[in-house]
C-alpha cells in the first residue's frame, strides 16, 4: 500500500513516497534517500522492497526546493545532466535538516513503532552518513556515498550504528578517497564498513547499468540483518 506524507519545515513543505507493509499494526520505519535522479521508479522499488520485509518505507523528495517531484532515469542522457546540476547545487546542511524532520515525522506516523532507520544511495548515501554524524535515528545504512571523504573527520560524531557499503572500483570515490574513508571509520566502533571488489558505483541499483547481482545480494543481505538487529 502506498501513500504520501507531507513534511513541514521552516521554509516550506515537501512530500515523501510511503510504502506500507500489508496487515501490520506496528512496524519500524526506514527512510530511503534518493540518488541524483529523484524519487524515481528505482527508489520506489526499493521502498516497496522494504515494505515487503515488514517496514514502513518513507522516501523524501530531497530536491524539493529546486525541482519538486523529480523522477529521472539513468537511461536518458539529459537526465544525467539535470541530476548532476541539481546535485552540484544541493545544500547538504539544509538536506540534513530535511532528513531530520522526516525522521521525527516518521517516529510519529500512524502504525509506526517509533524506531527509524535511514538508508541511501549515491547522494543519499552521503546524506545518510551526514545525518548519522549530525542528527539522529536508530540505525543507518549508506551505499557508496559520493564525497564522503570530504567529511571523513565527522566519523567521530556518529553515535548510532552505521553500516557503509563501498564499491572498490567506484569511479566517483577513488582509491585515495577510499583510504581516507576507511581510516576515519576505523576509529569509530559503531561504524561497520564492507568493500565490494570489482564493483562500480551504483552496483546495488535495481536494473542499473552497473548492477552487480552477486554483490547487491550480499550487500542487501547485510543491510537486512543490520536493520533487523537495530530496529
Amino acid at each position: 500500500m502506498t501513500e504520501t506524507l507531507t513534511i513541514q519545515v521552516a521554509d516550506g513543505s515537501f512530500h515523501c513516497h510511503v510504502a506500507r507493509p500489508p496487515g501490520l499494526t506496528s512496524a519500524p520505519v526506514i527512510v530511503v534517500l534518493q540518488e541524483i535522479f529523484g524519487v524515481n521508479a528505482g527508489i520506489r522499488e526499493i521502498a516497496d522492497g522494504y515494505a515487503a520485509q515488514g517496514y514502513i518505507a518513507v522516501a523524501p523528495d530531497l530536491f524539493w526546493r529546486a525541482d519538486p517531484g523529480l523522477s529521472l532515469s539513468e537511461q536518458q542522457a539529459g537526465d544525467w545532466a539535470r541530476g548532476f546540476a541539481l546535485y552540484s547545487a544541493y545544500d547538504r546542511q539544509r538536506g540534513v535538516a530535511d532528513i531530520a524532520a522526516t525522521v521525527r515525522a516518521a517516529r510519529a506516523m500512524a502504525g509506526a513503532s517509533g524506531k527509524v532507520g535511514v538508508t541511501g544511495y549515491c547522494l543519499g548515501g552521503l546524506m545518510t552518513y551526514l545525518t548519522a554524524a549530525r542528527a539522529d535515528a536508530d540505525a543507518f545504512v549508506a551505499y557508496y556515498g559520493g564525497s564522503t571523504e570530504d567529511y571523513a573527520a565527522e566519523a567521530n560524531n556518529v553515535g548510532k550504528p552505521l553500516l557503509y557499503h563501498l564499491a572498490e572500483e567506484d569511479e566517483y570515490i577513488g582509491k585515495e578517497a577510499q583510504r581516507t574513508i576507511r581510516d576515519a571509520f576505523a576509529a569509530n566502533p559503531l561504524i561497520e564498513l564492507h568493500g565490494y571488489p570489482g564493483c562500480n558505483h551504483a552496483f546495488a541499483r535495481p536494473r542499473g547499468s552497473h548492477y552487480d547481482p552477486v554483490a547487491a545480494t550480499q550487500a542487501n543481505a547485510r543491510t537486512a540483518a543490520f536493520f533487523k538487529q537495530h530496529l
